[in-house]
């Protein structure tokens, strides 16, 4: 049966004050829904106070990104072991990392095994712009990152990492993918590559985000597709009761599931 992990990516966005405030309206039903991996990504100034306030609880504070440095002459960065301190998962290779910071598959391969090695769970993105979406480049655009972003890792380590799929022209736009169009993706694409890669076992333990537009009027039918295991929140994860309603769809789909094949 699976277990769905719906995350929120806050971006830049929330002093330590609003996301002290946005974690108490929305941290007690949250906590409530035990059939959900929850998870939550300030910017690095709020990680503590978030980690405070999600002490436990069944929610799980990330970051957005790490270097893949242990330590050294980097300034503005922030290396794996501080990350580890306090989080329990990091983002890498984020469609707007890539955008406006440089970020290549080469890279995010090189922040995926820190992170690993430092012991955290690790969300890696991938996913095509709407240029290369309208000229039949998603397939082979979708392989070539998670070839050279995965390169390198074993099945074992496999275990600790979640594909989020995050269609670029449908992060922030309002457009998202259909659902089905979503779950071919995930279905035909990335889970066939894993399979390839780290075996059909594994493949099948791990999870499959989508990101890019998920709101509470569209979580339900997207979770319900067979490959979509959750979703990385964006927008509707900074306001309390769209994200309360994005998990609880995913909520209400394990359920049937779970009734289905018992």
């Amino acid at each position: 049966m699976r277990r769905f992990f719906v995350a929120g990516n806050w971006k830049m966005n929330k002093t330590i004050a609003e996301a002290q405030a946005l974690m108490d309206v929305m941290l007690a039903e949250l906590d409530a829904i035990d059939n959900v991996d929850k998870g939550v990504a300030p910017s690095y100034l709020a990680v503590p106070a978030v980690v405070e306030r999600c002490q436990g609880t069944g929610v799980k504070v990330g970051a957005q990104n790490l270097h893949w440095e242990a330590s050294g002459a980097y300034t503005g960065e922030v290396a794996p072991a501080m990350v580890a301190e306090l989080c329990d998962f990091v983002i890498v290779g984020h469609s707007e990392r890539r955008k406006f910071f440089g970020e290549t598959d080469e890279t995010v391969n090189k922040r995926l095994k820190a992170a690993l090695g430092a012991g955290l769970d690790v969300i890696v993105c991938v996913g095509e712009t709407l240029e290369e979406n309208e000229s039949g480049q998603t397939e082979a655009v979708v392989i070539r990152q998670l070839t050279k972003g995965l390169e390198g890792i074993n099945e074992t380590q496999a275990a600790a990492i979640t594909i989020a799929y995050e269609p670029v022209w449908a992060i922030g736009t309002g457009r998202a993918a259909t659902p089905q169009d979503a779950n071919n993706v995930h279905k035909d694409v990335v889970r066939p590559y894993l399979k390839k890669q780290f075996g059909a076992v594994r493949a099948e333990q791990m999870r499959i985000q989508y990101g890019g537009s998920v709101t509470p009027d569209n979580a339900a039918e997207l979770f319900a597709m067979s490959d979509i295991d959750g979703g990385l929140i964006g927008g509707a994860s900074l306001k309390p009761e769209s994200f309360i309603v994005i998990v609880k769809a995913a909520s209400m789909v394990a359920i049937v599931e779970e009734e289905a094949q018992s």
